[in-house]
């Protein structure tokens, strides 16, 4: 059976009506599957089977340093392991930065350049914070179709993804502010807002990227006195995702688990 792809946006994406580029699929070797020049953002619809449905829906959003999507280990896998627990699962693809023939050498170029990065997120930071909210809010529309509570709707990001994950938590609007939140290796550095959802934090120590970011972001939400939960493993670098690299990071979506169900969002715990 495929899964249901909507459109988060009614028409073309406010903000990048103009954009040409074509969206299309590639290989990073040596194996990692990626999407990039997304122009109109979708979410993928994932549903467990009914006899094991709990009534929560996730919004997963894959990183890729905002100019691809880990579709496979950041994105589907993270649904499949999801739904096989009960939880509905809503793959997000946000807008990305055009990529040309030149991918990836030039996204490793942009990525490994704070000024040029900072130039980029200027122009596409808003984009990809509203998409992360209107991903909240359309799943929140649709959560009668899909069998899910409207108060118990998550959202998991990653990386680049995780920033799309702390917009949606930090947003003042409460139809698109999701119920509890996770950026994993991601930071944020939005003001903590009164009403913060739960919040799930976690990286790995050797973690260039994300580490002293995540470890603040998680002091941030405790010293608002709302409720966090951090995990960082000495090792596991950044981007593992499901990858199995032989370290105690690669059960770390069973302590997301375990978060779910210790604050009562409807995971089946295997």
């Amino acid at each position: 059976m495929m899964n249901e792809v909507i459109a988060l946006w009614p028409n073309d994406a406010p903000g990048s009506e103009g954009w040409t580029q074509t969206g299309q699929e590639d290989l990073i070797p040596p194996n990692l599957k990626v999407i990039r020049n997304v122009t109109q953002p979708t979410l993928t619809v994932y549903l467990p089977s009914a006899d094991i449905a709990t009534g929560t829906g996730v919004i997963v959003a894959p990183g890729g340093g905002f100019h691809f999507l880990s579709i496979d280990m950041e994105g589907t896998d993270i649904a499949q392991w999801l739904t096989a627990r009960g939880v509905a699962a809503f793959v997000l693809r946000y807008r990305l930065v055009k990529t040309g023939d030149d991918f990836p050498a030039v996204a490793w170029q942009n990525l490994s350049d704070p000024a040029r990065m900072e130039a980029l997120m200027r122009a596409l930071g808003p984009l990809v914070e509203a998409d992360g909210q209107q991903a909240v809010r359309l799943v929140r529309a649709h959560a009668a179709e899909w069998g899910i509570a409207s108060d118990r709707i998550g959202i998991i990001g990653f990386s680049a993804g995780a920033m799309v994950t702390m917009a949606a938590a930090c947003s003042p609007d409460a139809d698109s502010r999701p119920n509890f939140a996770a950026p994993i290796y991601g930071r944020g550095n939005h003001p903590v807002p009164a009403n913060a959802p739960p919040l799930f934090v976690l990286c790995a120590d050797n973690d260039k990227i994300a580490a002293a970011g995540a470890a603040n972001l998680y002091l941030a939400w405790h010293a608002a006195g709302h409720s966090a939960e951090l995990h960082i493993y000495s090792k596991g670098g950044h981007g593992f995702g499901m990858q199995t690299q032989g370290l105690p990071s690669d059960t770390w979506i069973e302590r997301f688990g375990d978060w779910m169900h210790t604050q009562g969002f409807g995971i089946r715990q295997k």
